[in-house]
């Protein structure tokens, strides 16, 4: 065989394979969700309790430190699903503004991905916040809108719960809803209440979309604090536990099935949590056109767990009793795989 055909051999094969990868990636989308665990900037901000985030505060906060964090977590994020491409969507909380996310998509290791930043301010006392990083290549925004969590106390701020409504590839609507629900600070019994709340909100804004499509494709993401058989979920937010009991203008929470397992996403005093969750729709489950739910992941990979240690096993975080450790967050991601029907 002479160079030319050798050449051209080469060409075919190599534009052969191009092609099936982006077969695979148009016909999979990844969504995720992805704690990043108090991803602060620098700098003071007025109004809200950021000063432990400070280069002379608690955690000595320093533009190394906020870099080595950046860096981690831009690392972390570009390997996630990264056989189908990446994440086309991905929730975030504990983010403190829009800067700190246009400074994580500018990162090397996640700019191939081209993503953009849907980011709301929320009333959190400490600033922290829920957004969506999506692939501008594959997810178009057209609509987005914050909801406020209101409870009895009016002395209580909590992160709002943000609706993004995009386009996939063109073809699929889906309904995002990003959430971080209030903490179990105070106790169970003292912040169960405002979980529900939570809950009811959720499934309100749920509620609304499928009333009017009833096979409206949506993911309800984020960190719930709460176990998928906590009261919040089951009864309040109230999605069923397994695909087949599923009705029309109903959820389905995969994640129950992988907590019963023992499979986790969080750690806390021992006790394997699984507080990152991702509920979807009737309609994204039993889907007959376009990308429909195939299957739930944990992200469980070793350079994101302790490798030593009284703590090995769990998450490497970023900092742990005021002590800059240099890993990544507290959570691991989650993440569910789309399938397109053909």
């Amino acid at each position: 065989m002479d160079m030319l055909k050798k050449c051209l051999l080469i060409f075919v094969l190599c534009t052969a394979g191009l092609f099936s990868v982006f077969a695979q990636e148009k016909n999979i989308a990844i969504i995720g969700f992805y704690n990043l665990e108090n991803l602060f900037d620098t700098i003071d901000d007025p109004r809200t309790n950021d000063a432990q985030f400070l280069p002379d505060g608690e955690y000595q906060w320093t533009t190394e430190r906020y870099n080595i964090k950046q860096n981690n977590m831009a690392y972390a994020i570009s390997q996630i699903a990264k056989e189908y491409g990446g994440l086309v969507a991905l929730g975030v909380s504990e983010v403190e503004n829009e800067g700190v996310l246009l400074d994580l998509v500018s990162r090397p290791a996640l700019q191939p991905f081209n993503y953009g930043v849907v980011h709301h301010d929320s009333p959190d006392r400490r600033g922290v916040d829920v957004a969506l990083l999506y692939q501008k290549d594959r997810f178009k925004v057209i609509y987005k809108r914050p909801y406020r969590l209101v409870t009895g106390d009016t002395a209580f701020r909590t992160r709002d719960q943000l609706l993004i409504q995009g386009v996939i590839d063109g073809t699929d609507t889906i309904h995002i809803i990003v959430n971080h629900w209030p903490s179990k600070i105070g106790g169970e019994k003292l912040s169960m209440p405002k979980r529900i709340a939570a809950a009811e909100l959720s499934k309100h804004i749920t509620d609304s979309i499928m009333l009017s499509n009833p096979a409206a494709k949506i993911v309800l993401m984020g960190d719930l604090n709460d176990n998928p058989n906590a009261k919040s979920i089951v009864h309040s937010l109230q999605p069923k536990t397994k695909a087949k009991d599923v009705s029309v203008n109903q959820l389905f929470n995969p994640m129950y099935k992988l907590y019963m397992e023992g499979i986790w996403s969080y750690v806390y005093r021992d006790e394997p949590n699984v507080i990152d969750q991702i509920i979807i729709s009737y309609g994204l489950l039993n889907a007959t056109q376009g990308f429909r739910y195939s299957g739930v992941r944990i992200f469980r990979a070793n350079f994101l767990l302790n490798k030593t240690g009284t703590y090995e096993g769990t998450p490497f975080r970023t900092l742990a009793g005021g002590t800059f450790l240099g890993g990544y967050s507290d959570h691991l991601p989650v993440y569910i795989i789309l399938e397109k029907n053909n």
